[in-house]
């Protein structure tokens, strides 16, 4: 009878039903088979009202819907070659520094390469970048920022951990500096490549222009302090995340609306919806997660999960090793949400069992699931560049494998040597 179950929830999950409705029948169906109540299952999704960061996590997602609806964009590609162009490579730098800052805002590295993909992929090929190098170039940026602050799938790992209540306790704070550094030596290895990679082309350097950077710098004024806002009223200690997320929320939504007039007030309504619509699918995977999460627990497997990995894996380097390759695939395959609730609760215990701080193991994680956007054969970014720019994606993945290499180099780098991630 279990066995039969079981096999329908595998034919469920290949044909296309949705990711919370396969969980929690898998929830159902362990509790059931265990004789435990089933109101288990409200209760643990019940309990996702006691979380104190949640709060953040529909507020900062509204914040990045207004952003990519609006010029914001524009204005960032703008004020950056304006400051930046006397340096050589300076379009380079631009496009990899206004993707993490947008992918981080918005929390999708889709909306990215579709809002600044239309911007930066002409500007490279006008100023004489090779065609490969820039759709490389873009795509692979794009993927960057899931590890700055106020991403959201840092919020949403930080509330899975939170939720399972194990391991040294740590902040959002200390999760957000966390991340800066590996990011910047991300940024840092693909900007070297990219030096290398072009040191035969061509490409003039734009003289710095004092008026044409004073008015581009007058047209941001107002999103200027939006990190300012977040990073430092957390970190001053003024506001709480929640409190920052509001203030974020309320500021974008004054800046835009009222301020540069780019979105009408008939549109938030729908902007509201889109963006609730996304924070009510997290949640509502994450609640079945969490029921999901309380049967393993209770069946031990997580335990004998460790067990298993102890009996075949000796030392934490080829436990990280094994953790990267694990992680690579899962990014190919799923959606960073979705491997959020299902993996981190199986795999924290494993890691605090080899040493691994779940600081450590939230950066590792989400900078493995970064790199699966652009991890063949079902990276998504690459099917989105894809569809973007109108090229097949065949070309995609060859544009874009020397970024994946560079960035695979920079993955094992913040693996093995922790000083990167935690100063």
């Amino acid at each position: 009878m279990i066995g039969l179950a079981v096999l329908l929830l595998v034919l469920l999950a290949l044909s296309g039903a949705p990711l919370f409705a396969v969980i929690a029948a898998a929830a159902l169906l362990g509790f059931w088979s265990s004789e435990v109540d089933l109101s288990v299952i409200a209760i643990e999704i019940y309990r996702l009202t006691d979380t104190p960061l949640l709060v953040a996590l529909p507020l900062f997602t509204f914040a990045g819907y207004l952003l990519a609806e609006s010029r914001t964009s524009h204005r960032l590609v703008r004020l950056s070659r304006s400051l930046l162009g006397w340096m050589p490579a300076e379009l380079v730098t631009v496009t990899l520094f206004a993707c993490a800052l947008f992918t981080a805002f918005t929390g999708a590295t889709g909306v990215t390469i579709v809002a600044l993909g239309a911007l930066l992929y002409p500007a490279l090929r006008e100023v004489g970048y090779g065609d490969r190098f820039s759709l490389g170039l873009v795509t692979s940026a794009g993927s960057l920022g899931l590890l700055l602050p106020p991403s959201l799938p840092l919020i949403l790992y930080a509330v899975v951990v939170q939720q399972l209540d194990i391991g040294a306790p740590f902040s959002l704070g200390q999760l957000f500096v966390a991340g800066i550094l590996p990011t910047l030596l991300m940024l840092f290895l693909l900007g070297i490549w990219s030096l290398w990679s072009t040191r035969h082309d061509v490409i003039p350097l734009q003289p710095f222009d004092r008026r044409a950077a004073w008015a581009a710098l007058r047209d941001a004024r107002w999103e200027l302090p939006l990190p300012l806002v977040v990073l430092g009223g957390i970190y001053g200690g003024w506001f709480a995340v929640s409190e920052a997320a509001a203030m974020t929320a309320l500021y974008v939504l004054l800046v835009e609306v009222f301020v540069y007039r780019e979105i009408p007030l008939r549109a938030l309504p729908r902007i509201m919806r889109e963006s609730m619509i996304v924070v009510g699918g997290i949640l509502l995977i994450l609640g079945v997660s969490l029921a999901f999460t309380n049967f393993l627990v209770d069946a031990e497997v997580p335990v004998k999960l460790f067990e298993w990995t102890r009996a075949h894996i000796d030392d934490r380097l080829t436990f990280l090793l094994l953790l990267n390759l694990v992680l690579l695939i899962l990014g190919a395959f799923l959606d960073i949400f979705s491997a959020l609730v299902i993996m981190v609760p199986l795999l924290l215990p494993v890691a605090l069992g080899y040493g691994i701080s779940p600081v450590h193991l939230g950066i590792i994680f989400l900078a493995n699931m970064q790199l699966g956007y652009l991890t063949p054969p079902v990276g998504l970014n690459l099917f989105i560049a894809s569809y973007r720019f109108g090229r097949p994606v065949e070309d995609i993945y060859r544009a874009t494998f020397p970024f994946l290499l560079v960035l695979l180099v920079a993955v094992l780098l913040i693996t093995y040597l922790p000083l990167l991630w935690y100063g």
